[in-house]
Parts: C-alpha cells; sequence; structure tokens
C-alpha cells in the first residue's frame, strides 16, 4: 500500500507512515535487513520501515545500514539522520540531512496504563487528562520512546533521564521534555498526533549541552 501520511518538517527533514499491505516478496528486492532478524511479522516490519525511509529520501544508502549494539541503525560516514518504528501493520521514518532525530508509532492499548508507572514520575502522572487517561500515557510512552530514539545509547531510565513537562492532551498537540543523562543535556520539543487509536510522536530539533 502506498505512504498514508507524510509531513516536510523543514527543508532537511521529513516522515511518513505506510501501512503495509504488502508480502516480504515486495520488498526484499528493493531493500535489505539484518538476518538475525526471523519472526515473518517483524521481518516484514522491518522491510517496510527500510523502504519507506528511501521513499522519503531516494538518495539514502539504505543497504548500508547498520546496527549499533543498542539496537540504533545508522549509516557509517553518511550525513543521514533517521529513525524507524513499527506497531502491528504500521511503519513510520523520519529522516533528517541535519541533526538527531526520533519517532514512535503506537496504538493506545490498556498495556500501556498497566505499565505506566514504571515510565512516568508522579509529578507526569499527575498532570494526566482524567477523561482521556489512557490516550494522554500512550502520547508520554510514545514521547519517551522517541527521545530514547533520539539518544540512540541505550541505558536510560524512563523517569529518571526524561521528564515531560506539564501539557494538556489534545489529538494533535506539541510537548517538551527535559532530557538529562550523564554530560547530556537537552530541552527537546516533540510533536504528535492521533489518528483513531493510533499515536505518532517525533521529535526533531534540541537545544543541547554536553
Amino acid at each position: 500500500m502506498p505512504l498514508i501520511r507524510t509531513i516536510q518538517i523543514d527543508e532537511d527533514t521529513k516522515l511518513g507512515v505506510w501501512k503495509i499491505g504488502e508480502e516480504e516478496a515486495f520488498f526484499r528486492t528493493k531493500v535489505a535487513i539484518e538476518p538475525e532478524v526471523h519472526h515473518p511479522h517483524k521481518r516484514l516490519q522491518h522491510f517496510a520501515g527500510r523502504y519507506l525511509l528511501v521513499q522519503l529520501f531516494p538518495e539514502l544508502p539504505v543497504n548500508d545500514i547498520r546496527v549499533m549494539d543498542s539496537r540504533k541503525p545508522y549509516i557509517p560516514g553518511n550525513p543521514y539522520y533517521f529513525s524507524i518504528s513499527h506497531c502491528g501493520e504500521f511503519a513510520a521514518a523520519i529522516v533528517s540531512t541535519r541533526e538527531n532525530v526520533g519517532i514512535d508509532i503506537e496504538q493506545a492499548q490498556p498495556k500501556i496504563g498497566k505499565v505506566a508507572h514504571k515510565f512516568l514520575a508522579p509529578r507526569e502522572a499527575a498532570f494526566l487528562s482524567k477523561d482521556n487517561k489512557l490516550y494522554h500515557q500512550t502520547v508520554c510512552w510514545s514521547a519517551k520512546e522517541a527521545v530514547y530514539k533520539w539518544y540512540g545509547m541505550g541505558g536510560l531510565d524512563f523517569r529518571a533521564h526524561m521528564q515531560l513537562q506539564a501539557f494538556p492532551f489534545q489529538t494533535t498537540g506539541m510537548l517538551t521534555c527535559d532530557f538529562l543523562k550523564g554530560e547530556t543535556m537537552a530541552c527537546l520539543s516533540l510533536q504528535y498526533l492521533f489518528d483513531n487509536d493510533l499515536c505518532l510522536v517525533w521529535v526533531s530539533g534540541a537545544k543541547t549541552s554536553r
């Protein structure tokens, strides 16, 4: 199936969402993935994510992608920053030629509410909407996942190293995350949107001090 959404963030950065309706054979002749991905649906998601990258930036050398020990994909010596996320039959990706980026796509499900205490500090839990609590929790989780991918080095405590400033729940909106890990400090601006029960959050750009 074609792209169902693209957003041109600026002249250097673009994101897209792909609804996967193809078989693996469609992607296999166009892009490659790591051979250790064995589960059929996960393989399909990985193929779709890689394919989506070149739909956003056709010149991106997708088959040169390597994966760090932290599981962050990257292209050695290449001026592309990118992030990929998968959820069910959807793949999302963001690409920038300027700076680190992160993206997450997530379906609002009760299991997120059940583990919210593991990724939200008490101060963050206090500003959640009473009427749209699960959706608000989903935005918070997805935002921290996007920041995790933006950082890319792993080893983060979702409650201690990423603190969300209070924001009201809306179907589309912006939020701020204060990031502190070791000597890396950043004030990150994120955007999000809901389409039915599907949440998309991305980060591109930060005021950073190291």
